[in-house]
């Protein structure tokens, strides 16, 4: 467990360690003195020098009325009325609810910026016919640089020479990548595939598609607001309550009724230490820890116990396409024939992309499945931005699209399935097409419909993809509300008038996996990235990652946030109720210092006990 525990943690645990054990030895002692005292303020410091100097800074700041006040005036209350292990457990209780805490928010996220690795770390400039490495930046317009296959494009430009496929996913989302030849502009941040190219750049640096995205994921972070932490709020009404509630009880009676000052003082600070919220300080940040955990348990990682309340009010949720409801790869979903069997014109069309590292080749290649004869192929061309040309069994087939149909003389027609159709033609004669689809999800249409028997009121879906191919797989999952060929800017606005739009009570989630979707994950109340198949990006830009990328996995985020929210609420109405018994009986005198100790406790480990429930699985959706 150490291991995993930040320094600062680690720190505090064995601090938690030494009062816990310095406790136990004045306990164990039986008699009285002056060791066993020391003892018990050796424990009290050792877990509570840190709030007690923290109350103390604030109060010279002029922030008095905080939860550190509070511990620490009802904490040194019981010490000036005797109650010394009353004191050293206050102080013990809130370190271990502060560790738990700690540990339920886990380490800080690195710079999201580091971590963009859409980011080129130099460009290959074309100048007094050289090759020169230099920094993107450190390029002008007009100026020629050249981009080998697997590299990132780093500035934007138009293709001067060469052609190639690009894939633009780390932009638009879209996982088809894309044919580029002459005349074509190319952007930042998307990477060459095929063939060396040479782009003339359009903008500097500072202007490019990739440095766009990187200032609005800081400029997102920066609008992000977060939900304060509950004690705090709670403190600032409650604390001034009860500290001018005890100063008046122990001095208003003696003032002005003549009462011995004596009795009064010591009522007074019986009212602190009764009001100690020590039941809130635990079970509340409990809960939320147990939340988190029975979440991780079931592959949702939620970063700090802030998100559970934030998701637990969601009305609005919006999902990216690529990667989120679909797979994210492509495959075979239809086989057209014409004047062929179905494994015909696989067998046909696999031959011919078998040579081809394409993506869509790739897909046939896989649903034919079988082992192709090499004593079959003859001469075998890619032809950019039309598809392939190979001499197969004897005869020139061509597979790929309509243009190349054209170019064959082959008479061929469109398919109205979406999806990219790939065109086959023997000589000239048409064979029949294959469609390729970046598959649904099995549980997307699922997720959709847990989403909303939740209470979720509104599901948008978001995508960089075709409008046709969009409202087909929408249709699909049961979504009505569809914003097709968004670039990430288009996504931001899309999130920031869907936001505006909303309940203030209630928030919005978006869903999404690519780095095209870190401003948006940043951008809205809360982020959710699909963890198993996302980016670094947009995994530490989210504040919920979905390990085993299954959409139904958000439905149950939201129904555990809220169960967990339920819980915590709980403890706070009990806790504050009972509390609020005991100081009427504690003001009137007809509660010791031993009732409310007991009173205090007992509700304590009913709260924590409460708690434990978020670490139960609890009802689900079937």
């Amino acid at each position: 467990m150490k291991k995993q525990m930040s320094k600062e943690q680690n720190e505090d645990l064995v601090k938690i360690i030494i009062s816990a054990l310095l406790f136990a030895a004045a306990l164990l002692i039986p008699s009285e003195g002056t060791v066993k005292i020391a003892l018990y303020i050796a424990a009290y410091l050792a877990a509570g020098y840190e709030v007690l100097w923290s109350a103390g800074k604030n109060i010279l700041h002029g922030e008095i009325f905080d939860e550190s006040f509070l511990m620490s005036v009802a904490s040194l209350g019981a010490i000036c009325i005797g109650e010394y292990p009353e004191a050293v457990a206050v102080m013990l209780f809130y370190a271990v609810g502060e560790l738990f805490q700690s540990l339920a928010v886990g380490r800080s996220r690195k710079s999201i910026e580091a971590l963009m690795d859409i980011r080129p770390d130099c460009a290959v400039v074309l100048r007094d016919g050289r090759e020169l490495k230099v920094s993107p930046d450190e390029v002008r317009v007009g100026e020629l640089i050249i981009v080998k296959p697997s590299e990132k494009i780093p500035l934007d430009g138009i293709i001067v020479e060469g052609s190639s496929s690009v894939n633009s996913a780390a932009l638009t989302g879209e996982a088809l990548p894309s044919d580029k030849t002459l005349g074509d502009a190319v952007l930042s941040g998307t990477i060459n595939l095929r063939s060396v190219i040479k782009v003339e750049v359009t903008s500097v640096y500072a202007e490019s598609t990739v440095s766009k995205i990187l200032n609005l994921v800081q400029t997102a972070s920066e609008k992000k607001t977060r939900s304060e932490n509950f004690i705090t709020r709670f403190a600032r009404y409650y604390t001034p309550l009860v500290v001018i509630g005890a100063l008046l009880l122990a001095s208003v009676p003696p003032l002005l009724l003549g009462e011995p000052w004596s009795d009064w003082i010591r009522r007074g600070l019986i009212f602190l230490v009764v009001s100690c919220p020590c039941a809130l300080v635990i079970s509340v940040p409990l809960a939320f820890f147990g939340g988190i955990g029975r979440a991780s348990r079931e592959g949702i990682l939620i970063k700090g116990s802030n998100y559970i309340e934030v998701l637990s009010k969601v009305k609005t949720v919006v999902f990216d396409k690529t990667g989120t409801l679909t797979k994210g790869s492509f495959a075979v979903t239809a086989v057209h024939p014409e004047t062929v069997s179905e494994a015909e014109l696989l067998d046909i069309a696999a031959a011919a992309e078998s040579f081809s590292r394409h993506p869509i080749a790739e897909s046939i290649v896989n649903a034919y499945g079988k082992q192709l004869e090499k004593s079959r192929f003859g001469e075998v061309s890619e032809l950019p931005g039309l598809g392939v040309r190979a001499v197969i069994d004897g005869k020139t087939v061509y597979v790929g699209n309509c243009a190349l149909m054209d170019k064959a003389g082959a008479h061929f027609h469109e398919c109205e399935i979406a999806g990219t159709t790939v065109h086959v033609a023997v000589e000239n004669e048409y064979m029949g097409h294959i469609v390729i689809s970046d598959e649904v999800k099995p549980d997307a249409k699922r997720a959709v419909e847990r989403l909303h028997d939740s209470g979720v009121s509104r599901i948008v879906m978001l995508t960089g993809d075709t409008k046709k191919v969009a409202e087909a797989v929408a249709r699909e999952v049961s979504i009505s509300e569809v914003f097709s060929e968004l670039l990430p800017d288009g996504k931001v606005a899309a999130v920031e008038k869907l936001l505006s739009e909303k309940d203030e009570k209630s928030t919005l989630a978006f869903v999404g996996d690519g780095i095209n979707d870190a401003p948006v994950l940043t951008r809205a109340d809360v982020g959710i990235a699909m963890g198993a198949l996302g980016s670094d990006a947009a995994i530490e830009a989210a504040d919920i990652v979905l390990m085993d990328d299954k959409p139904t996995k958000i439905a149950r985020a939201v129904e555990l946030s809220r169960r967990t929210m339920r819980i915590a609420r709980e403890n706070i109405v009990f806790s504050l109720s009972v509390k609020a018994v005991i100081l009427i009986l504690g003001a009137l005198g007809l509660a010791n210092i031993w009732i409310a100790v007991f009173a205090d406790v007992g509700v304590m480990i009913l709260a924590v006990l409460n708690s434990m429930r978020t670490l139960v699985a609890g009802p689900t959706q079937s």
